[in-house]
Parts: C-alpha cells; structure tokens; sequence
C-alpha cells in the first residue's frame, strides 16, 4: 500500500528568493521508478511533479474547479535541475510545491524534492512548470477563470518572512488561504 501524505508548510527551504507558503507532498518511492543503475529515472521525477502538483490542486483549492486545474492543464514547459542521485528509499521522499507566478492564461509552479534524515537534508532535484488550463473536448487553451486565479493567487501571494514573523501576520494568512 502506498503511503502518500501532504501538508502545508510556511516558510522558505533557503533556496530561491521566492517565499510562501509550500505544499508538501510525500511520495513512496517505487522499485519500478528505479533505472539500471538504481537511482530513480529522470523521467520519473517528472512523474513526481505531477503527482505532487495534482494533490496541491485538490487538497488546497476552496471548490469543485479545482478538478479543472488538476487535469485540464497542459504542461508548456518543464525546467528540471537534477541536483543529486536518489536510490531506493522505504520512507516517502518528500515534494514541496507552490505557486510562484499567475497570468491571464497560465500559471508557474516551482518544486524541491529533498529528503530529511536525522536533521540532514538531502535536495535531489528543483523544478518549474509552465502550465496552461486546457479544454481537450475543444483541444483549445483557455483562460484562468476569476475562481481559479484567487486560488492560485493565495498561494502565489502568502509570503511569511522568518525575519519579520508575526503571529496575526501568520493567522490573517490561514484565514486568507482557507477563505474565512
């Protein structure tokens, strides 16, 4: 059985400037994801991405829309830096992802795939994707609906700062981020 978990994590990993609130998702790492010389394939990752960008959209989106944007996008462009080798691994490794940019007609996410061991992280992998909603019944590109974009604007725009932290800051941005 697999044992897939996400959460809500504040705050930056030290990389990028780009700071919000993240999703993290964990994802088992499967013995089929494994290449001839046992580091999970590079194509894999992508897969990952996916994984973990569908579970944001579900877990995070405040209506049914949602469902649009986790399986009626298109993926325009990946950027993948592969930063280290991943083998086998009994526990998840974990994905964090977050909005990093909306615009009329796509939008950009960002991911870290890393793994944390007794204190010690591990970075395999930073990505963007480039994503435009998409109506395949049409095979046309769409725009971002009004709905859509406060979403994926909640995410793009719930920054907390380590340096300035405030606990009314950190509460205004749950409540913005949960719709209360």
């Amino acid at each position: 059985p697999s044992r897939r978990r996400s959460r809500a994590v504040a705050g930056g990993f030290g990389v990028w400037d780009h700071r919000t609130v993240r999703h993290v998702y964990e994802c088992p790492v499967r013995w089929a994801d494994l290449d001839l010389l046992g580091h999970v394939n590079n194509v894999t990752y992508v897969d990952y991405l996916q994984e973990a960008r569908v579970d944001m959209l579900l877990t995070h989106s405040p209506d049914t829309r949602a469902v649009d944007l986790a399986e009626g996008v298109v993926v325009v462009r990946h950027d993948v830096r592969y930063a280290a080798p991943m083998g086998f691994r009994l526990e998840p490794v974990k994905i964090a992802c977050w909005v990093t940019e909306v615009r009329a007609a796509s939008f950009t996410m960002a991911y870290e795939v890393f793994a944390e061991v007794d204190g010690r992280r591990t970075t395999y992998l930073r990505a963007t994707t480039l994503l435009t909603p998409y109506v395949f019944a049409t095979e046309r590109p769409r725009r971002i609906s009004p709905e859509e974009r406060a979403g994926l604007d909640a995410g793009a725009n719930a920054y907390l700062l380590k340096s300035e932290f405030d606990q009314t800051q950190l509460v205004d941005t749950v409540r913005r981020l949960v719709g209360r």
